[in-house]
């Protein structure tokens, strides 16, 4: 007989609950179910057969997928829900019609170029570190940066006993409080632009994600979202297709 079962996680994301990878905390924090017992990590289920549950809620396949970019403000942190009752970036798309997860995170203090859709096979393919997808950013930081901090950044800086790839890191704008750089990483650890800055003594004051894999934010509005176009998405799909991103 076929087994007709997947992993647990790769079902919540297919459903459009969260990415694969949030998805695995949901599994590891206790708040999924299977058939009314706790899963954990490494379980099995048939779509057909099982009833998952999330938070009490029933899970049902999505058959619509969606596929759309939001403009993140500061202050909204990204993930679908938040315990400690802070502005999630879920408030901002309530008018998307179908439930969405983000793609990959933006932190609390950050802006700027979201990807949000309910479709978990494009999100793992967007977010998996073997990609090394290119995203881009604008930073501002405090007082001037020389070149010697520019060369440190561009070749990598230590953190948490891993030295970050190296990236594309040059100043755009001088001023006589701050400096305007943009950076091209082709990685996603947690908070990575601000601690590089940090560790070579620079105070980020403004973040903002302008673009990702050639898919730029362009003028939308701060706080609004619009869906992904047939060039954008082309260009998204192809990632799944190469070695090494785009």
């Amino acid at each position: 007989m076929r087994d007709n079962r997947i992993r647990l996680q790769k079902h919540l994301a297919d459903c459009g609950i969260a990415s694969r990878r949030k998805a695995e905390e949901l599994i590891e924090n206790g708040k999924v179910k299977v058939n009314g017992h706790i899963a954990s990590l490494g379980d099995k289920v048939d779509p057909k057969r099982d009833k998952v549950t999330v938070r009490g809620k029933t899970v049902v396949a999505v058959n619509e997928k969606v596929y759309i970019m939001l403009h993140k403000p500061r202050g909204y942190v990204t993930t679908v829900n938040d315990e400690l009752g802070r502005k999630c970036v879920m408030e901002l798309v309530k008018d998307v019609g179908l439930r969405i997860f983000p793609v990959g995170r933006l932190d609390r203090d950050s802006e700027g170029l979201l990807i949000m859709t309910n479709d978990g096979a494009f999100a793992n393919n967007l977010t998996h570190p073997s990609k090394h997808v290119n995203k881009t950013y604008r930073v501002t930081v405090s007082g001037e940066v020389d070149d010697e901090k520019v060369i440190k950044l561009r070749e990598g800086i230590e953190l948490d006993g891993r030295k970050t790839l190296p990236c594309d890191a040059f100043v755009i704008e001088r001023k006589s409080d701050r400096t305007v750089m943009n950076f091209i990483i082709k990685e996603g650890r947690n908070r990575q632009i601000r601690r590089m800055c940090e560790a070579v003594g620079l105070e980020v004051l403004r973040l903002k994600r302008t673009e990702i894999a050639g898919v730029k934010l362009g003028m939308l509005p701060q706080g609004k979202w619009r869906p992904l176009n047939e060039r954008e998405m082309t260009r998204l799909n192809a990632i799944s297709e190469s070695k090494e991103g785009l």
